[in-house]
């Protein structure tokens, strides 16, 4: 299993998130330390009262992943995730080959049809509309990284001889797609390359609009009904959850017992595990990408 370091949420209004340390700084520790990627969420529009009541701040993934490009070599680019939804596909796509040209093919697109209304509403995105956006979205995104001319006509747009290039470096760019529903499971299984199920406690999953999934007997349930529906493609999905026990930060304390977490996991089939810095002023995250490393990647 490999461990992706997401950049800290920083909640509220008070303060800035990146006093949690600078975005290259932290990206180069965390190749230093052995960690598998570097992860970037997205709210380019949020109320000031979902910012108040818990939301969280964000940079833009897309360029936040090409600064951490700059300054790494080997480290995998993960956004983790962008709300399909609210780019015109195009202009996605040409943000996502543009990262993984610029990292020589180390870009993730992590993505997921979002929750916030008020969001939508901001971003001129008919929120009803989302998840045929989002399918037109997986359609458009390897004709565009293609590289060859295509013709595609869209809700609200339309190819005609259209061609992206330069190519990404990857064909296609990994696409992983986060959720717990079912609609979810079938998009992963006919078009994706990972599953990102949200998993944590019950109370998250009101606010998310996502079925919840709290132990691991759910997600055990969740594998099998993915498993019947991607067949022979399961073999070759990765999967992504979330750590959210944030006992963690304490590095020297229960080692064995998130050792023994993180095996289960991986013995369920996890293959990448996401873990958000604390979140807190420099140099809290810098010293836990550290101390996470000579824990537990041998770093």
């Amino acid at each position: 299993m490999k461990f992706i370091f997401q950049y800290p949420d920083f909640h509220g209004l008070d303060g800035d998130m990146l006093d949690a340390g600078s975005v290259s700084e932290l990206a180069i520790l965390a190749e230093a330390h052995g960690w598998d990627g570097f992860s970037f969420t997205e709210h380019p529009a949020p109320t000031a009262k979902w910012l108040e009541t818990g939301g969280h701040q964000s940079l833009d993934p897309f360029v936040a992943l090409g600064h951490v490009a700059a300054v790494t070599k080997r480290l995998k680019l993960l956004t983790y995730l962008a709300v399909l939804p609210y780019r015109n596909p195009l202009l996605l796509a040409k943000s996502a080959a543009t990262v993984d040209k610029l990292s020589n093919g180390r870009f993730i697109l992590g993505v997921g049809a979002g929750y916030l209304k008020a969001e939508y509403f901001a971003l001129g995105v008919d929120f009803e509309e989302r998840n045929v956006l989002f399918d037109e979205a997986l359609d458009v995104l390897p004709l565009h990284w293609s590289g060859e001319p295509f013709n595609y006509q869209g809700t609200h747009f339309s190819c005609r001889d259209t061609i992206g290039r330069p190519r990404p470096v990857q064909q296609p760019i990994p696409i992983w797609i986060g959720g717990n529903a079912s609609l979810t499971l079938r998009r992963v299984a006919e078009r994706a390359q990972g599953w990102m199920p949200l998993i944590g406690p019950e109370d998250i999953f009101s606010t998310v609009r996502s079925p919840s999934m709290t132990t691991a007997d759910d997600l055990i349930k969740r594998l099998q009904t993915l498993k019947q529906l991607a067949g022979e493609r399961f073999a070759s999905l990765d999967i992504v959850l979330p750590y959210t026990d944030s006992s963690i930060f304490n590095t020297a304390h229960d080692v064995e017992r998130h050792r023994d977490t993180f095996g289960r996991f991986s013995e369920l089939g996890t293959t990448w595990m996401v873990l958000s810095g604390p979140s807190g002023p420099h140099p809290k995250s810098a010293d836990f990408i550290g101390e996470f490393g000579e824990m537990y990647l041998g770093a």
